[in-house]
């Protein structure tokens, strides 16, 4: 349920001092109580003539979304609140229902056009009195100006530091208490404004202070939602961004505007290995930039995510069983709005102990279900391709083919890695894991010639990133030169595909006599299918030689039950991914 926060309620008086009265009638502005919104007109004109008859103010309008919403009134803004709080708590309308502006309300399509009430912006634009403009405050010397201030309550006091805080200033609490910490924040906000910084504010100074306050937190209409189903209470910006749909464990909020931010809510049960899980998989979502500050303890989180066209902040927390927390999404250029949009949503964020998302409540496939990413465009890399792993601290040989121009590289999806050396001529690459590695098997390689016609078998991912562990593909060695009798390449005969490159080429005894090469792409001449090619063991063990690796050398001589010659090229065989 929405709950419009009284946000205001601290400034109210330090108005009323810095100000003239004014007659009520003029303070008075025309709201909407906003019950429903319907993605098609023929739905919203359904649920409108059903309001209708229960409420004979009920109106519609068509959104800034695309959709049509359903609205009461217009009232007063004090009766709209009222009213609204009265009929959510008798359930006569859904709980979720909020105060909409004139300024968010667009072309009328309920009641019928022989019915229509005025626009919502005649409205605003035609008040029954002209409001009178705030007479122009003296300008006060220093003297007067301290004399004034100390005429201020305890909750104007508030007021004027909870408006330094919205807009960066001042950092402390808000206690009224003029310390040092809020004279400096006046004198910045006054060197700032073009003013001497004096430390203390004028009466017109004030009376600017709070005015910006207050056009800036109503334009982006905060109000407190309780969000049952989630187990969650916290403070959104309802005129920048209206419920949009559940899709567990998230609750998305959709922008009102093109520039408008996205918000999704995070609840679901979970333990420490589901948390860690939930830290890992949001990473790989467009939404959430590699470039940025990561932190994560072994109850929190926060990433940072920024990037040319999204800056995105995540927070979560593991407690009692629950994991509960935040996604802000927005674009560059709004950094003062999201950095005030995003103090008030880490000091309002509130989970409840006793509740979270039920997962069952959307129908979702298994995918979704499985990787938690519900709606979010989930990041993939450009290509993968295959490795072997050449020392026990995770180094990878691979083709260059799977690592050049690549923006990032990643062994086996989540570690990161580094070229250490390639070779345009052999068409091979060496990484370095950034954190080492305990690969379960090291390449073992054979130096001896090979006999042509001797079973083999490449270990590869020949779905590239699809599949969760590698594929065995059995053939034949058919020769040990190239076509054109080349030394250091072996010609197979085997089903592999470009997923397969860089994978290890073993015999039956588990020993490395090549590494797949990637197809050759010749307009000039058509290879009949499954003939490939591999760099040959003695070429591999030269190549890492040359780059500071020792190559280990094969030594069992009788061949190995498929079972282990499965486990030992599983073992060895590393997830080359590269991304953008």
């Amino acid at each position: 349920m929405f709950r419009p926060i009284v946000l205001f309620a601290l400034l109210l008086s330090a108005l009323a001092l810095a100000s003239p009265p004014r007659p009520a009638a003029a303070q008075e502005s025309q709201v909407w109580i906003q019950i429903e919104a319907r993605p098609t007109l023929a739905e919203a004109e359904e649920r409108a003539r059903a309001y209708a008859g229960q409420f004979p103010e009920t109106a519609g309008f068509r959104l800034g979304s695309g959709w049509y919403g359903i609205v009461l009134g217009p009232f007063p803004e004090a009766e709209a609140r009222e009213r609204l709080s009265q009929l959510t708590r008798q359930r006569m309308i859904p709980r979720d229902s909020f105060i909409a502006f004139p300024r968010n309300l667009g072309t009328p399509f309920w009641p019928p056009e022989d019915q229509l009430s005025p626009e919502p912006a005649a409205i605003a634009e035609a008040p029954s009195e002209p409001a009178e403009t705030p007479a122009e405050l003296p300008d006060e010397t220093a003297a007067e100006a301290r004399g004034s201030e100390a005429q201020l309550t305890e909750d104007e006091r508030k007021a004027l530091q909870t408006a330094l805080q919205w807009f960066g200033f001042y950092e402390g609490g808000i206690d009224g208490a003029f310390g040092s910490g809020t004279r400096n924040s006046m004198a910045a906000w006054q060197e700032a404004q073009g003013q001497e910084p004096t430390g203390i504010l004028t009466a017109r100074q004030r009376r600017t202070l709070l005015n910006a306050w207050t056009a800036e937190t109503e334009a982006l209409g905060f109000a407190e939602l309780v969000e049952d189903e989630a187990g969650i209470t916290v403070t959104l910006p309802l005129g920048l961004v209206e419920f949009d749909h559940y899709e567990p464990p998230f609750v998305h909020f959709r922008p009102i505007s093109g520039s408008g931010p996205q918000i999704v809510l995070i609840s679901q049960p979970g333990d420490q290995a589901a948390f860690y899980g939930l830290y890992d998989v949001l990473q790989t979502l467009d939404s959430v930039p590699l470039n940025g500050e990561r932190e994560r303890t072994e109850r929190t989180f926060r990433i940072r995510g920024s990037s040319t066209t999204v800056e995105t902040t995540v927070q979560a927390q593991l407690t009692g069983g629950l994991i509960k927390g935040w996604m802000y999404i927005s674009a560059p250029g709004n950094e003062a709005r999201d950095a005030r949009i995003l103090r008030v949503l880490e000091r309002t964020f509130t989970p409840r102990s006793d509740k979270a998302l039920d997962p069952g409540m959307v129908t979702m496939s298994a995918e979704t279900k499985a990787g938690l990413l519900a709606g979010l465009q989930v990041r993939t890399p450009r290509l993968s391709r295959s490795g072997l792993f050449v020392d026990p601290s995770g180094a990878v040989l691979t083709t260059l083919e799977a690592v050049e121009t690549c923006g990032r590289i990643t062994i086996d999806r989540k570690t990161e890695a580094s070229v250490s050396m390639s070779d345009a001529t052999t068409g091979l690459a060496i990484l370095k894991p950034v954190a080492p590695l305990s690969p379960r098997a090291v390449a073992e390689f054979q130096l001896a010639p090979e006999r042509p016609g001797t079973e083999v078998v490449v270990a590869g991912y020949p779905y590239e990133d699809r599949l969760p562990a590698p594929v065995m593909t059995f053939g034949t060695l058919e020769e040990v030169t190239g076509l054109d009798g080349e030394a250091g390449v072996k010609r197979l005969s085997l089903p592999a595909l470009p997923g397969d490159a860089g994978g290890p080429v073993l015999d039956a005894t588990g020993a490395v006599i090549g590494m797949l090469l990637p197809r050759i792409s010749d307009p000039t001449r058509q290879l009949p299918e499954g003939v490939h090619f591999a760099a040959a063991g003695a070429e591999l063990a030269r190549v890492l030689s040359g780059a500071g690796i020792t190559p280990r050398q094969a030594e069992r001589r009788a061949a190995l039950p498929p079972s282990d010659l499965s486990a030992l090229g599983l073992g060895m065989t590393a997830l080359v991914s590269c991304w953008d």
